[in-house]
């Protein structure tokens, strides 16, 4: 069961980078379409990333340990702190951005330990996780890309280095974390799984959506309910 955990666990974290890179690739060979397709890419995870924590992660977090509802909002106060450290050093100068650059790797390194903690906690959960958390690293390496070239990155090294930051890792950080989370017990694991709960839903909810809404993207809440509908339809089937 383990090296099955461990095989699934290597596959998304491999192909997150991979998806990372394309919307790299994207913004630098198609940047109109990239950037119009980033916003559907972002509602579409963000429907997932909202409804998974609420109707079923955190459920099981509970049931692993009661006191998984404070790493819940921990998780969530976690993200919201250090999101708004990091925009705050990039609005006051964007030659700083180099500050945000570093946040978003920071950022890609955590969601490769919560795939660990989802995987290590139900494969199910580690796969309703994977399909909007995936979806968002496109969006991530435009972010990334974008930030370096305002910067003023040489462009030619923007690409390379916007992928090792924001593509690489995430892998990096779901193998260097998976051998010690796989060991936790159930309690430990309930409140790792709260965290993570709260740290998703806040991506889902007080970045993507808002981030993609403000674009005024045609259509976009049908994206949205897509992501809805996939994830619901999932949990449905799986509990009835």
């Amino acid at each position: 069961m383990t090296e099955q955990v461990f095989l699934i666990l290597s596959i998304v974290a491999v192909l997150a980078c991979v998806v990372n890179g394309f919307g790299i690739l994207a913004i630098i060979k198609a940047r109109d379409w990239a950037k119009k397709a980033m916003n559907y890419f972002m509602l579409f995870a963000a429907g997932i990333l909202i409804s998974m924590p609420l109707m079923y992660a955190i459920p099981m977090a509970i049931q692993k340990n009661p006191l998984a509802a404070i790493a819940v909002f921990l998780g969530f106060l976690f993200l919201y702190l250090s999101n708004e450290l990091i925009g705050y050093h990039t609005s006051k100068n964007l030659k700083f951005g180099i500050i945000a650059v570093i946040g978003i790797g920071v950022h890609s390194f955590i969601d490769g330990i919560i795939y660990s903690i989802t995987f290590s906690s139900s494969i199910f959960i580690g796969l309703l996780v994977a399909f909007g958390m995936v979806l968002h690293e496109f969006a991530e390496g435009i972010i990334t890309y974008t930030v370096l070239m305002k910067s003023k990155v040489k462009k030619s090294k923007c690409a390379f280095y916007a992928f090792i930051v924001a593509a690489l890792t995430t892998p990096i950080g779901a193998f260097v974390s998976y051998p010690f989370v796989s060991t936790l017990p159930q309690d430990v694991m309930g409140l790792l799984l709260g965290f993570s709960a709260g740290v998703i839903l806040y991506v889902g909810a007080s970045h993507l959506l808002p981030e993609a809404r403000a674009s005024g993207a045609r259509y976009g809440y049908l994206a949205f309910l897509a992501g809805v509908a996939l994830s619901v339809g999932m949990i449905l089937t799986k509990i009835l």
